[in-house]
């Protein structure tokens, strides 16, 4: 079975839609999410105009502020107190990664917890380590979502997590550890990777490298979750961490690449987006 991330997210954006437009209604002005771009990276656009357009989709107010790629660190974060104080600002995303001059902790650290969309301020993972309230982290929570859609209940399963970020690896291997599976967390540099991916029954891979996992290193009815987003050194076409071609016929459920954990991201961040408009007017939410 592919795991139609498109189809998945558009689902839950419709959901969230939904409730943008009674909580406005009731409220009396919608939620706003600003996106701050330092520098013209290729790809940093990309996912800015899909951010922008997934808010559109949504009824979620957007502004993107761009700036230059020589902008000071100082600069940057005041820019973010300005958008901490301001009222009418939900949500609060600064587009990774910076100019290599600017310190990236600094920046995640100074976004107010509650307009922290990512879910990666130093308390906002706290809280998921913790079980306090929190914001969760926006690819880890649609890869959940993606499980669940797929009928893949985590709990007394094997699931192998390929990767360490504190983006995506920890905290997917924190969700499924609260979702009772049992996780095992390696890396690149794991000794003797396949005999450990060969017993997973969900395997997710957020490696950064292309077509590392093969169709050698998996077991028959694996759940494969491919969070690379990479380019095919051979064809130069998009690819993900895992050789699709060779893992599929063996999975009984993968993700695809593109259309599979992207999507459900960006519909992950406008849900969180709701949540913190939520959380300033009521308390609600997870915060």
């Amino acid at each position: 079975m592919i795991i139609d991330g498109k189809q998945i997210a558009a689902s839950l954006k419709a959901e969230v839609a939904q409730k943008v437009s009674e909580a406005s209604a009731k409220r009396g002005r919608t939620p706003k999410l600003t996106v701050i771009l330092v520098g013209e990276d290729p790809a940093s656009q990309v996912y800015v105009r899909n951010k922008a357009k997934a808010c559109e989709a949504v009824g979620i107010e957007n502004e993107t502020i761009f700036m230059s790629a020589e902008t000071t660190e100082s600069e940057l974060l005041d820019t973010i107190a300005r958008l901490n104080a301001d009222p009418s600002v939900d949500g609060i995303l600064v587009q990774l990664p910076v100019p290599r001059h600017i310190n990236e902790s600094k920046v995640i650290e100074a976004i107010a917890k509650d307009k922290d969309v990512d879910g990666f301020h130093p308390l906002n993972v706290a809280g998921l380590w913790q079980k306090t309230p929190h914001m969760a982290p926006c690819t880890p929570k649609g890869i959940m979502k993606l499980l669940s859609a797929a009928g893949v209940d985590p709990k007394g399963k094997r699931a192998v997590v390929i990767g360490r970020s504190k983006i995506v690896g920890l905290p997917v291997a924190k969700m499924l550890l609260d979702a009772n599976a049992t996780v095992t967390l390696c890396h690149t540099r794991t000794v003797d990777l396949p005999s450990v991916t060969r017993g997973a029954e969900i395997l997710v891979v957020a490696a950064g490298v292309p077509k590392m996992v093969t169709g050698d290193m998996v077991s028959d009815g694996v759940v494969v979750i491919d969070v690379g987003m990479d380019r095919d050194p051979e064809t130069g076409k998009l690819c993900g961490d895992v050789d699709f071609d060779t893992v599929a016929p063996k999975a009984s459920a993968i993700t695809p690449v593109p259309g599979g954990v992207g999507p459900m991201t960006i519909a992950c961040l406008m849900e969180n987006t709701l949540e913190c408009f939520l959380a300033h007017f009521d308390g609600l939410g997870n915060l």
